[in-house]
C-alpha cells in the first residue's frame, strides 16, 4: 500500500523536491522515477494473503527468487545500516 499510496496520491514527487529527506530507500525510489515517466503505469493496491490469483501467483514468485543463490547485494539497504 506504501508503494501504490507514494506514486498515486503524488508523495513520490514531493520527496524528490525535498530530496528524499528523512525517507527510507531513496535509491529504489531513484531507480523507479524514470521508469514511471517512460512508461506512465498505474497501480492498484491489492489486500495481500486474500486468495487473490494475481497476488498469490506474484507472492510465491517472490519467495522463489528469494531463495536463488547468488542473489546481488542491496547496496542501498547496507549503506543505510
Amino acid at each position: 500500500k506504501y508503494v501504490v499510496d507514494a506514486i498515486n496520491k503524488g508523495w513520490l514527487f514531493s520527496w524528490v523536491k525535498k530530496g528524499f529527506k528523512d525517507k527510507k530507500n531513496p535509491d529504489l525510489w531513484r531507480q523507479i522515477l524514470p521508469l514511471l515517466k517512460k512508461y506512465n503505469p498505474t497501480f492498484q493496491w491489492v489486500k495481500g494473503h486474500n486468495n487473490h490469483p494475481q497476488n498469490e501467483r506474484c507472492d510465491a514468485l517472490a519467495v522463489v527468487e528469494s531463495k536463488k543463490k547468488g542473489l546481488p547485494v542491496d547496496a542501498g539497504y547496507e549503506q543505510s545500516l
